[in-house]
This record gives C-alpha cells, structure tokens and sequence, in this order.
C-alpha cells in the first residue's frame, strides 16, 4: 500500500538556467508537513509542476527527474491554466467560498475546462495508482476529483482537504453547478476542514442541495458512511524557533533596528487579494495616527504584499488602491526621519521573515475571510521570549485556536484602530500570559501533528465503513437469510409500514399499498409455517381497510391496538387519552408557525409531521416542540419518539418492542424477522432475541443486525423467501 498526494501544484521549483532545466524542493509548510509521507518508500505526490511544458522530449526529462524526489507531474496546457486555474478556480471558486461572490464569473468554458483538468488528474492518478493504496487531495482545484475517482475505483481510499473556507449555503447555492461539485467531494471518504463552521456550512449544503441524511458530521451518500471534519493547520514551529538564532536573521535584526531605532513595529504580511482586509488596516493606522499624536515618529507599520494576479482587474485596482492610501499616509505624516507605513510590493526570504517576527511588537492580521492564516502562527512560534501582541481577525481559522490573541471583527475600522492601541500599550506581564499560551497551542499543534490525526482518521473512517457495509444484506447475508427460512418451519415476520413497505409521500394519505406489495404479502401468507404482522403507528381503522381481509395479524399504533388474523381488534388496558387536550394546543401552535406541517391524531396518540415543510426549519422546529414538552410529557407518563419527518407523543405503555415480545409468547418460533426504518422500530429490534433477523431501512446506524437500503430492497428480499419456498 502505497500514500498519493495530490495537489494542483507540486512542490517544486523548476527554472530553466542556460538550457538546463533546475529543480528546487518547496520549503512552504504544506511541503514541509506532507514530507513526512511523500518522500517516504514508494509513496509520492502527483500534481502540476509550475511550468507549461510543450515538447514530449522536456516533459520526458522533468518526469524522470521529479520521480527521483517521489514527484509525479501532470502537465497542463496554457489554455487550461488560464481557464481551469485562472478561470474557474481563482474566478468563480475563489470570490464565493470568499464571501465576495459579486465577483464571481460564472463561465461554461471555465467549468468545461475544469471538469477537463479534473478528469486528467484522475487518469494520471490510475497510471501509478493500484489497489489498496491512499489517496491523499488537497484544495480547491480539486474538489471534482474525488468523485471521478470513486467511480472507478469504489473501495479505494480517498482523503480531501479544502485549504480555504467552505462558504454558508446561501453563498455556495449560487453556483450553478453547486451539485456536481458537492456529488464529487462525497467521493471521499474523509473531507477535512480548518474550522467547525466550515464543516457546518458544507453539511448545511450538502443537506440542502442533495437528497443525504446527516447523523452529526457523518452523511450516509451512495451507500457509504462520508465523515467531514475540522483538522486546524499547524506549521514546523521547530523551524521558525530555530530561525531565531541564525546568523543571518541576527545579521538583519541589527539592520532592522539601526533603521528603526526606538520606534515600534506594527508588522503586516498578506498576498495581494480582496479578501485580506489591507485597506481596513490601513485605515485603522490612519485613524491611529490622526486621533494619537504621540504615536507620531514612534510607531511604523511594516507591510509586506506578496504580488498575485495583478493583471486581473480586481487585484490590480485593489492595489492601485493599496498605493493611493500608502502614499496618503506618508504624504500627511512622514518626516526627514520617519516614514509612517513601509510597504513593500514583493516577495521577502524566509531569513528576512523571521527577522521581522523577532522585531515587531505587534503583528496585524485581519483578513475579512481566510481558511487559516499561518502568517500569525509563524509570528508566534518566532517569539520565543514569550513578548510581543497578536491582532487577529475573527474571520481567519486560526482565530478559533489563538484565543489569546486580540481578536477583531476586521471590517470595524474602529475596532482594529482600538485594538493597535492596546497592543501597543499592553504590560510586558501580560503579553508573556498571552503568548505563552498561543505557543503552547501552536507548538502542540504543528504541522506534523495535523498529518498525523488526519491519516489516523482516514484509517478509522475506512474501518467504519467496512465495519457497516458487512450489515448490508449482500449475497452471503441473503443466501445465510434464505437457508435459515427455508429449513425452519414456524417462522414470524415483524414488518413495519410507511418507509419499510412502501417510499414516503408528502401527503400521508396517498402512502397506500400497490398491487406488488399485496402480491408480496399473499405469496407470504399462503405460506402456512409464515405468521406475518405487520407493526405500524398508523391508526387501526385505516390498517383495517388496508389488511384487515389479509390472513396476517395486525398492530397498530405502536402496539395500542391489535388484532389477531380472524379475530377482533383489541385495545391494550389501561391506556388513557385525555392529556391530548393539554398537549393538542400546544402542536396547533407549532402547525401555525411552521407553514407546511400538520397534525395527525389517533386514538391513544398525537403525531406533528413536518415531511413538506422547508429543509431545516423542520428540523429547527420539532427541537424546539420536543424541548416545549419534555417536563409536559414526563410528569404525564407520556412518551415523545422523534422519527422521520415527525414528533409522536403517546403512552409510555405503548411500545413495539413490548408488543413484538408479547407476540413470540407460547410461541416456539424457529425463525424470527423484523424489518423497520424508524425510531420506533429500534425498540423492536432491542426486544427481540439475538437469533432473529432484524433489518434497519434506509440507514446502517441502528441496533439491527443488518440493513437494507429502502423499501424496493425490503421488497426484492421478501419476493426471494416467498417465491424459493414455492419453488421447494
């Protein structure tokens, strides 16, 4: 078993020196991070090496040099860079998952063109791939790979990470092919995220724009268990220590102080992006400056813009933008010995970072959305006499974990402005507390600690699915399944109705049997060794006209009420319904409020359903019904059962566990079944005894030995018994 990485870029450099072509490994921290995998025995990373590479000759010599450092390169053409890269990525992807979807370019060619790249991805992958490897893929670019993957390769392993944030399901909505893209990610066995909120906005989505159940961070998709999850990226914090004491990060330390002397650092360091919040902190130094005087010749913002894309009109006007308030600034405030913002349109060594991290007082990190930002923990990992303030900006990740640092909402220039000054006021005592603690997190937390709980994961998630998928009633389940019926001879099926028989109906009323189910039952009752009930929480009445001509027994309402084949119906003692009164105005109020539910009422229960009302608002109501009631329901001897789509409230006496038990009284039954798919059937499947054959629908999270995936298999699989009995 061998670990690919896949990413869009590899980490590499490559540049062409008199003919020759150089090949220099990335020391960014992704790299630095996933070395740890991919340069070990025969694992790799395959991606694209930076470079448009036309000749088969060159592309030959680069393959055969990358694979001595464990690279595998895909090589794409200028025309996808500029539309699959460019394009869709950086053009549509980007300003949406950013919170600034005015600019986002919906363009078929873009997404053409990024289906296109996905899919050689996938085919370069298949070239070195082989079964029971891993397959580890990294952001954005990407997010179709894993389902192309998938469907070709349905029991490889496949981990996904998304380096920049997962946008809220009104944003992510707006992409017209938001389907396909959601479809693919599920391909994973593994999606990880920076934060929590962007595991809830990728739930909250997939919930929404797919027909896929929930159960916490897990999502039942084709079949398969996917799991989604928050893993916050660290960095080599060794590195950035060690950087401390180099002699040439000393050597630019001295230089930095004979330049700056006494005055104070304000340290900001970003690419050139919209999302970055540059111009509000710039403001906030303006305000700064304007409000306190004495900060006047003592205090200077040293800030470094990394350059991107600033031939796009948005990245070139936000710089035009950047230089006008720079040049506003040290206009109004410069002297002959002080400039109030340095700033520097370039890319600096890691060497000259490090000396910047050892000298500036404070460090201003305020994007208006950013995944992570490591920026700020490499600033922390570099103070290692524990001084020195951290601003940092809500809407970065790394916010969730350096609670210590002052945290801003980027977007209140004010709120930026108050917090240098604290910043720069704050007691050495206190800055020591503060950042102690953030290296504490950051030192726990490194880059090698991310790889390492991710891949752990990963092994877990795939046990779990395997663990699951050995519950469905495959081939060896069904023959084992049809070998006990057919050499038994008093047998009892348990079935349950709505979602187990037949699909679920918006409207309660047209969920009636078809002519196949009957066909299905005859064939099981003309069997005389078969004593078939069927256990719903359907009212009796319309169970009668259903069945009630059928030789089978019959259970209705969770159990209140029941009737033996040929006999009478028969209610179960001691139930009483005069609490409905106090509980009914309280599901009105509900039904008046939530547009779309309802309320079912039967003899010894009261049902609020919510199958048509809105995604999510359902769900937000029927918690807030089953709070409203609890106490309600406990001091009354009542019981509330949430199931699909509704709330129940009934006795506490009536429960399908305790009537399916009743049944196999005084009987000697040598094979036992019972098929559901709700809540309430769970008590069932507890009761009954470990030999029987209990079967969850729709859903492998259950008490049941095994499950089946919705009612056209329920079906399948009772056809099978009936018809190989008949033909015995």
């Amino acid at each position: 078993m061998k670990t690919i990485i896949v990413s869009n870029r590899l980490p590499v450099k490559i540049k062409e020196n008199n003919g020759e072509m150089e090949f220099r490994q990335s020391e960014g921290g992704l790299a630095t991070g996933l070395g740890s995998i991919y340069r070990q025995g025969n694992n790799m990373w395959l991606g694209w090496p930076g470079v448009e590479v036309s000749s088969e000759e060159h592309k030959s010599q680069i393959t055969g040099k990358l694979q001595e450092m464990n690279l595998y390169p895909v090589f794409l053409t200028q025309e996808e860079i500029n539309l699959y890269y460019e394009g869709f990525s950086n053009e549509t992807l980007w300003p949406v998952f950013h919170y600034h979807p005015t600019y986002a370019k919906y363009e078929q060619s873009y997404w053409d063109s990024y289906v296109a790249v996905n899919q050689k991805f996938k085919e370069a992958i298949f070239q070195v791939a082989e079964p029971g490897d891993r397959i580890w893929i990294h952001d954005y670019q990407l997010l179709l790979l894993p389902g192309l993957i998938r469907a070709e390769q349905p029991e490889i392993t496949i981990g996904f990470f998304l380096h920049i944030p997962f946008p809220s399901y009104e944003l992510f909505r707006l992409i017209p092919w938001r389907a396909e893209i959601l479809q693919n990610m599920l391909g994973a066995d593994l999606l990880g995220f920076h934060t929590f909120d962007d595991v809830r906005h990728f739930i909250s989505s997939v919930t929404r724009l797919l027909p896929v159940h929930s159960f916490g961070n897990e999502l039942n998709y084709d079949d398969r268990q996917v799991v989604a999850e928050p893993f916050p990226m660290g960095i080599d914090d060794k590195k950035f220590e060690e950087l401390t004491t180099n002699e040439e990060v000393l050597a630019n330390v001295n230089s930095l102080k004979e330049t700056f002397h006494d005055s104070k650092m304000i340290l900001s360091i970003d690419r050139l992006d919209y999302s970055k919040g540059i111009l509000q902190r710039l403001q906030a130094f303006d305000m700064l400056l304007q409000r306190n005087p004495e900060y006047l010749e003592n205090v200077v913002l040293y800030m470094i813009v990394v350059p991107s894309r600033d031939t796009v009109a948005q990245y070139k006007d936000l710089r035009d933008e950047i230089d006008k308030l720079v040049g506003n600034i040290n206009a109004r405030y410069r002297t002959l010995n002080w400039t109030p913002v340095n700033y520097y349109y370039r890319s600096f060594p890691v060497e000259m970072l490090s000396a910047l991290y050892s000298m500036a007082e404070v460090c201003l990190i305020s994007p208006m959305r950013d995944g992570m930002n490591l920026v700020c923990k490499e600033y922390v990992a570099s103070r290692t006499n524990n001084t020195g303030v951290l601003i940092l900006s809500e809407m970065a990740g790394a916010a969730k974990e350096l609670i210590d640092a002052l945290i801003v909402n980027p977007n209140n220039v004010g709120e930026v402005y108050r917090a240098m000054i604290e910043a720069l006021n704050m007691p050495l005592n206190e800055q020591e507390r503060r950042m102690q603690a953030m290296r504490d997190v950051v030192s726990k937390f490194n880059i090698k600690h991310w790889v390492k709980i991710y891949m752990e994961k990963l092994g877990e998630v795939k046990q779990m699915q395997d663990s699951m998928q050995a519950k469905h009633i495959g081939l060896n389940a069904r023959s084992y399944i049809e070998n006990s019926y057919l050499t038994s001879s008093n047998r009892v099926i348990f079935l349950d109705y709505d979602g187990t028989l037949v699909g679920f109906k918006a409207n309660i009323d047209l969920a009636f049997p078809d002519e196949d189910l009957y066909d299905i039952l005859e064939q099981l009752t003309s069997d005389p060794a078969n004593n078939v009930v069927i256990v719903s929480g359907r009212n009796y009445q319309t169970l009668e006209d259903w069945f009630g001509r059928m030789p089978m027994d019959i259970i209705a309402e969770h159990g209140a009420w029941q009737k033996r084949k040929d006999g009478e119906w028969q209610k179960l003692p001691g139930l009483y319904n005069q609490w409905k009164q106090e509980i009914r105005p309280i599901l009105e109020t509900y039904v008046d409020r939530t547009p779309g539910s309802f309320i079912e009422e039967k003899s010894y229960s009261l049902v609020w359903h919510y199958r048509k009302v809105e995604e999510g608002l359902g769900e937000l109501r029927a918690n807030e019904l089953m709070n409203t009631l609890r106490f309600i329901t406990a001091d009354k001897g009542l019981q509330m059962l949430p199931g699909n789509k509704v709330v129940e409230i009934k006795n506490v006496e009536v429960n399908k566990g305790k009537v399916s038990l009743s049944w196999l009284e005084n009987n000697d039954y040598d094979f036992i079944m019972a098929l559901g798919d709700d809540h309430t059937d769970e008590d069932m499947f507890k009761a009954l005894p470990d030999k029987a054959f209990t079967i969850k629908i729709g859903s492998n999270i259950s008490s049941a030995r095994y499950y089946l995936r919705d009612y056209r298999e329920v079906r399948r699989l009772l056809r099978t018994l009936a018809l190989r009995r008949l033909l015995t």
